[in-house]
């Protein structure tokens, strides 16, 4: 890298910044060139985990100069998309420069969109016959984290774009103004998207748990209702099990009487709750 930038004549802290892993997406003004930090993201379905790839690039007047951080950064499908837009290379280095972020904003609009297809699952999984208390609440947990992940990589793209298309930093042609509007546009897109989706899990989330509350109050509801129940035959078997003389004692038509009475009015209780809905 020391050699690139010897070469090159990149400036310390742009070399500094392309060394340094996790920096904020941002570009940065120098002598005799540009910088530019974003990031490519994709989403894991399986995990809901967020990947993301950075990359740090250094504009020159007749060279674009791409620094991969890690692995994850998918070269060949970004040399796939500059090789789609070959007919816009006619115009310099703007458009490799609009290439690149086009890349990079595709790939969070496709994030935003796998999101919002997992949070669509996770809403149907609330109302589902079944419970999934347990898996609701991992999977709303997983995907809120991605979100503001993402959100700290989509956001900061508004500033990178608006930058570049400034007039003063003299980087985008007229002919290429137009594709950068539609970009910038693209860029606000998906993070009022981002936001939206982050405010539908907490929703989700406060759903899930106003859900287990009722559930809960249903079940309290109709423990209770058995509970009044039980007592009915509790009650009256105790009064006819005193130790001392009252009406019926030591006969059959006492049984009876406790009998019916238990009978009666447990079914009158089963009833009156079936009816209430509390059973």
């Amino acid at each position: 890298m020391q050699t690139v930038a010897d070469e090159l004549g990149l400036h310390t802290l742009a070399v500094e910044a392309a060394e340094t892993e996790r920096q904020r997406p941002k570009f940065n003004r120098y002598q005799n060139h540009d910088f530019v930090g974003a990031y490519a993201v994709r989403l894991d379905p399986q995990t809901g985990e967020l990947i993301t790839a950075e990359a740090a690039t250094f504009i020159m007047p007749r060279a674009l100069i791409t620094v991969h951080k890690d692995e994850h950064f998918p070269t060949g499908d970004l040399l796939a998309h500059l090789d789609a837009n070959a007919d816009l290379t006619v115009h310099g280095i703007s458009a490799l420069v609009y290439a690149l972020l086009d890349f990079v904003v595709d790939g969070h609009f496709d994030t935003v969109q796998a999101l919002d297809d997992e949070i669509e699952k996770l809403s149907d999984m609330l109302f589902d016959d079944r419970h999934h208390d347990g898996e609701v609440q991992r999977r709303s947990y997983e995907l809120r984290k991605s979100l503001v992940q993402l959100r700290r990589v989509v956001l900061p793209m508004r500033e990178v774009v608006n930058t570049v298309m400034r007039r003063d930093v003299d980087l985008v042609s007229p002919a290429m103004a137009p594709y950068y509007q539609d970009l910038y546009d693209h860029v606000l897109r998906a993070s009022e998207w981002t936001d939206s989706l982050r405010d539908l899990v907490s929703t989700i989330v406060e759903t899930n748990l106003t859900i287990q509350g009722n559930r809960l109050n249903v079940i309290t509801k109709k423990v209770t209702s058995w509970a009044a129940i039980i007592a009915v035959p509790t009650a009256i078997t105790g009064f006819y099990g005193q130790n001392l003389p009252y009406p019926g004692f030591a006969h059959r038509s006492g049984y009876l009487t406790s009998t019916v009475l238990i009978v009666v009015l447990s079914l009158a209780l089963f009833i009156t709750f079936k009816r209430k809905d509390w059973l």
